[in-house]
């Protein structure tokens, strides 16, 4: 197998990275509005993520796909070492320091799982609807869950999970299974959720607690833990329209009375809707979701069922990251904290999803044959 194959022009996915670069082009108006002083990083961390995209587009996603053990290894290496050496910032444990930059290793870990799991159900393709395999992918799937959860990060957690069921579901669960779990996890959810709101209960820290009650009851916690979400919703509905432009420095602005704690990375779609207003927000989403479907598109040419994985895994991880993030700061979701895809500030969010994408180009650099 080899390290690089000759491509053809013709089926680079150009309209993809366009897109890309649009919707990035925004986040570094964004996030510089938000708070200026970061607004060179984020155009560092956008220039190191397209050379990375295109250096992956590169290589041959087969060849890749060959070290997948080494991958899965490399990714439980960096969050032990999270645990281990990790930066704490507010009470959570996530980031590595590196002297001149810092990394959140489970950005990358979504992508890990992606490539791992492309190559391991492909080499279960046809058995992947038994009990045995079902078993050792959920197995495969729980340390880098568990190990994120206690970092504490809830957020990360439930996206991997998602993404996990959306590349098991992929790879041919049959729907008789899904059914059957359905009918299981959708009672057991209910239950966590009426548990997890009572007094001393034993899942949640006293904090991920609060934000699920105060979702529940903003005027309850108005003045604390649903005070970000509410002035969010302030902000987007203060937009109105067109916004009030970018850079404004108008006295009743949500974003320039410090309403809203870190306006750059989580709540970034309140500083869009602000600042952008309404047509601001649906330019943003309209270009996450073709960036989805051209992701599903490259994924339907694919060339065997890991190419397909590889596209549907980045196409779901985009969609679903990006659900969660506007579902916060419009208050459909608690609070939790999870960057918006290419838009929100963060050097390993950002290279993360260009690698994804570059995965993405050489999967259809290289279509099936007909």
């Amino acid at each position: 197998m080899k390290l690089k194959k000759n491509y053809q022009l013709k089926n680079f996915r150009f309209a993809l990275v366009i897109l890309v670069l649009a919707i990035s082009i925004i986040g570094v108006l964004v996030v510089g509005s938000a708070k200026p002083s970061l607004q060179n990083r984020q155009i560092f961390g956008v220039v190191l993520g397209i050379t990375a995209m295109l250096i992956v587009a590169l290589f041959d996603y087969n060849w890749v796909l060959g070290f997948y053990w080494l991958m899965y290894a490399g990714n439980i290496i960096l969050l032990v070492l999270v645990k281990l050496i990790g930066k704490e910032v507010n009470g959570a444990q996530r980031w590595i320091d590196l002297k001149f930059t810092t990394i959140q290793p489970s950005d990358f870990t979504k992508i890990f799982m992606i490539l791992f799991f492309a190559k391991f159900i492909m080499n279960h393709e046809e058995d992947i609807n038994e009990l045995k395999t079902i078993l050792k992918c959920v197995v495969l799937i729980l340390p880098s869950l568990v190990l994120i959860f206690v970092q504490p990060n809830l957020s990360n957690t439930i996206c991997i999970a998602a993404l996990f069921c959306v590349l098991m579901f992929m790879g041919g669960l049959s729907y008789k299974f899904i059914r059957n779990v359905l009918l299981i996890v959708i009672p057991l959810v209910i239950l966590f959720l009426f548990i997890a709101v009572q007094p001393n209960q034993p899942f949640l820290k006293g904090y991920q607690q609060r934000r699920i009650l105060s979702w529940l009851e903003p005027d309850k916690y108005a003045d604390k833990e649903a005070y970000q979400q509410i002035n969010s919703l302030m902000a987007i509905g203060s937009g109105q329209a067109t916004g009030k432009g970018l850079n404004n420095t108008g006295a009743t602005s949500v974003k320039n009375g410090n309403f809203i704690s870190e306006p750059q990375t989580d709540f970034i779609f309140a500083i869009i809707g602000e600042e952008l207003g309404f047509v601001g927000c649906c330019i943003v989403i309209i270009l996450l979701l073709l960036i989805v479907i051209q992701c599903i598109i490259v994924g339907m040419k694919a060339q065997n069922l890991s190419g397909q994985l590889i596209c549907g895994g980045v196409a779901a991880l985009i969609g679903i990251q990006s659900f969660i993030n506007i579902s916060v700061a419009t208050r459909i979701f608690p609070n939790t904290g999870i960057p918006l895809p290419f838009v929100s500030y963060g050097l390993t969010s950002i290279v993360s999803f260009y690698i994804g994408i570059g995965l993405v180009l050489n999967v259809g650099l290289q279509p099936k044959k007909y």
